[in-house]
């Protein structure tokens, strides 16, 4: 059976009212990258990373999953073989519209994280500075998401489904960050067909085989429709 691997970024979720780091007048364009999504940002100033991702976490709570992911959905329980979500985004969309083990390479805004002993846990809807973990209670709490310049969650695990993959589709990615700008050369060089789905081209659109321009909401369930009907 052929296994479909689908890589998900902020294109996906911008339907559904969350913020890419491009939109203006969002949470992103009101602050720099290195305040706020960087280890040494939070060694700066806790208060302003607690805060942003705070609001972040908040706003994605009050989100709805949109058409494209409950198309994806959609694909995981009709399709023959396995459809794997990854995802670069650190919402919990993709799980709302009932997608099952999705790997999120950059962790989620649910999760905390203790900056001293690693371990993990359901965060609480706002997260306050030297909050304590709950296995060394060290004053350490952070949000559990992947910052610039820290490893990605679950590569080896990516890196194998990428090699045993038939299809591998890139959908709302901006083809600017890597590993996962990566991860279409992996899939390619493994034997797998690639399409990519985006607003506009990304950045390496000319590495995919397809290309399908449009909304993710309507690009993506057309996409699930030719698939399924092809069985």
């Amino acid at each position: 059976m052929e296994k479909i691997v689908i890589l998900t970024g902020a294109g996906i979720s911008a339907e559904s009212g969350l913020g890419t780091f491009r939109d203006e007048g969002r949470l992103w364009s009101q602050h720099r990258i290195e305040d706020v999504a960087t280890p040494e940002g939070f060694a700066r100033d806790p208060a302003l990373v607690q805060g942003f991702y705070n609001a972040r976490r908040i706003q994605a709570a009050n989100a709805q999953p949109n058409p494209a992911h409950q198309a994806l959905t959609r694909l995981q329980r009709n399709w023959p073989g396995d459809v794997v979500i990854v995802t670069q985004n650190v919402d919990s969309l993709h799980e709302a519209g009932g997608a099952k083990n999705v790997l999120h390479m950059h962790g989620t805004l649910a999760g905390a994280l203790c900056a001293a002993c690693d371990h993990r846990w359901v965060a609480p809807p706002e997260m306050s500075v030297g909050e304590s973990c709950p296995a060394c209670a060290a004053p350490s709490a952070r949000p559990d998401v992947v910052w610039f310049g820290e490893m990605p969650y679950h590569m080896e695990t990516i890196y194998d489904h990428l090699s045993e993959a038939a299809i591998f589709a890139s959908i709302g990615t901006s083809g600017q960050v890597y590993p996962a700008a990566a991860f279409v050369h992996e899939a390619a060089n493994a034997g797998a067909r690639t399409v990519e789905l985006n607003l506009e081209p990304s950045d390496g659109a000319s590495s995919f085989e397809t290309v399908i321009l449009g909304p993710a909401s309507e690009t993506v369930p057309r996409w699930v429709d030719d698939l399924l009907g092809q069985q």
